[in-house]
């Protein structure tokens, strides 16, 4: 049987720019290539500047993946100057990052991935009674009854008069679609209360960081004044609001979303062991892994290695480089040589074909992302990842949770490095979130009580208290994996400055050994990936939105006055 070529472009319901390109065979993937078609150019236009500024451009990387760019940049300087923050902030700085978190994720299952899975004109037909009873089968959220479930069926279908309005363009009727009328149905309504849930719960980020998005952070510490007397501050009544939002956020975690996630999972089965990705994993912790000394929670930093899913091996930053084999970007050293973030390049060198072209993969440099490696290894990064390395390390909560779920898959851990698994992996981890801001949130109070209200530490601010030259790296786990920032600071100024973002990780391309990228091998390993209908390639789909990529974190150049910067065609 022949082989056939397949474009998708764009990849819709994620962040930025993605084509993937795909050779299926007898309704099997045989080989991808993930093409990022974004140009990230936020390290040159962050040289010369002031490092105590730089979170405020590192987080224009992205609209959605903000404050995570910001908390990495901040990490990055505070490393290089020795800056260690007061406890009040590195508290806040995990309260405001893991309501982040949890908008990410909810967000991202029921408004972009959950319609891989849910068919919306199914439940056009559900029974609103028999959908009640389900739902209180399932979980005791409050929005159960019979009478919402035929509201939010009437609603749409009134909507489907006009053509469906955001539910138009699906793969409705795809025989791929598991889902009984009524299952389709109750997730249908929480899709709709998702939208409204994750407005309410970001205001946590205006009380402790001014804005949503783009909060507000500050190199040695938090913008945001304690003062339990003052208005203008962050008072009493703030912190009885933010313990209100903490427990509406873990609510409907709890309620709504993780027992949607297994519910539909059990429909799901055979996506346990389909999307397998590279079999070597890294998380750097928690809280993040600093070398400024911030605490890395609960969590060591830690790889697991050529499917070796129960021994932990120590992570070492030095070991990761970046190749552009295949991305369109030119190294002194030649495409064979990876550098390490430190030592890394973004000069652009596109010679693909002029737009709008027909193929990408043709050639040997196909995409706008480089090729992150660590000791010569592709590394799959994100929340199954930090779910897998916290069992390995025997983590008990993460344990239970991660052994309930598998049991009812019938599955071992190494089914959560698979499609299913980092979508499942995504809501046990908002378990766990949820349940550690009310933690941290306790924690912040009673050292307020104490009477610690310092969320600022002045002593490395000035610049004439830094080294002539210094180089400092910041970690943080984002909702999407691992997250680096690189800064080397010469004369008080930003000499050099280097993000490798999860994104960048899982969508990397191939590498001079002709690895595939995370993204690709997911699609493309052992060549027994389904793809029924190449016209509606809903399992690609499936796949892909998995991995919640994230290729706006590859922005535009612009110059001082504005104007796009081109990259010529050769």
């Amino acid at each position: 049987m022949a082989s056939e070529r397949i474009v998708i472009d764009p990849i819709t319901r994620i962040e930025g720019h993605l084509r993937i390109e795909l050779e299926a065979e007898g309704g099997r993937v045989k080989n991808a290539w993930a093409c990022a078609t974004q140009f990230r150019g936020i390290e040159t236009i962050l040289q010369g500047r002031d490092p105590r500024d730089a979170w405020a451009f590192a987080q224009r990387i992205c609209g959605v993946c903000t404050g995570v760019h910001a908390i990495a940049s901040v990490r990055a300087v505070e490393d290089a100057i020795k800056c260690r923050i007061p406890e009040c902030a590195e508290l806040i700085r995990n309260l405001v990052s893991g309501m982040a978190t949890l908008q990410d994720h909810v967000m991202h299952f029921y408004h972009l991935h959950a319609l891989d899975w849910v068919d919306v004109m199914s439940a056009l037909s559900a029974d609103p009674v028999a959908t009640s009873r389900l739902a209180a089968s399932v979980s005791p959220w409050p929005n159960n009854s019979a009478t919402w479930f035929q509201e939010v069926r009437q609603r749409v279908s009134q909507s489907s008069k006009g053509g469906l309005g955001i539910f138009a363009n699906g793969y409705w009727g795809h025989p791929a679609y598991r889902l009984s009328p009524e299952a389709n149905l109750m997730a249908l309504a929480h899709y709709l209360e998702a939208l409204k849930w994750q407005r309410e719960i970001i205001r946590l980020h205006t009380i402790f960081a001014g804005k949503n998005p783009h909060p507000n952070y500050l190199v040695g510490g938090m913008a945001c004044a304690i003062n339990l007397d003052n208005q203008l501050t962050v008072n009493q009544v703030r912190l009885d609001e933010i313990g209100q939002t903490v427990a509406q956020a873990r609510r409907f975690v709890e309620e709504v979303y993780y027992p949607d996630v297994v519910a539909i999972a059990g429909f799901y089965p055979e996506y346990a062991s389909i999307g397998a990705s590279s079999p070597t994993l890294l998380a750097t912790g928690e809280s993040g892994f600093s070398c400024s000394g911030t605490p890395a929670g609960a969590m060591r930093a830690g790889l697991l290695v050529n499917a070796d899913y129960r021994t932990l091996q120590p992570f070492d930053p030095k070991k990761i480089e970046e190749f552009v084999s295949s991305a369109w970007y030119a190294y002194p050293e030649g495409d064979k040589q990876g550098l390490h973030p430190w030592r890394g390049r973004t000069d652009p060198s596109y010679n693909g074909p002029v737009p709008p072209f027909r193929q990408l993969s043709d050639r040997p440099k196909y995409t706008w992302c480089k090729a992150p490696r660590y000791e010569g290894r592709a590394v799959q990064v994100g929340p199954n990842a930090r779910v897998m390395v916290a069992c390995a390390q025997g983590h008990a909560e993460t344990v239970q949770l991660a052994n309930q779920g598998l049991a009812k898959l019938g599955a071992g851990v190494e089914a959560l490095n698979s499609t299913l698994g980092r979508t499942y992996c995504r809501a046990l981890e908002s378990v766990i979130v949820s349940r550690r801001m009310e933690q941290w949130l306790d924690a912040l109070q009673e050292r307020i009580k104490s009477g610690d209200i310092s969320t600022f530490n002045p002593e490395h601010w000035e610049p004439e208290s830094w080294p002539r030259e210094a180089q400092g790296v910041g970690f943080m786990e984002a909702a999407r994996g691992t997250l680096s920032h690189w800064v080397t600071i010469e004369k008080g100024k930003i000499a050099h400055y280097q993000c490798v973002v999860p994104s960048t990780w899982n969508s990397s391309g191939r590498d001079p050994e002709g690895q595939l990228g995370p993204f690709e091998h997911a699609l493309a390993a052992g060549g027994a990936h389904p793809l029924a209908d190449p016209n509606r390639p809903i399992e690609v789909l499936r796949t892909v939105h998995s991995f919640d990529p994230c290729e706006s974190c590859a922005v535009h150049v612009v110059s001082p006055g504005g104007t796009r910067i081109e990259v010529k065609a050769q």
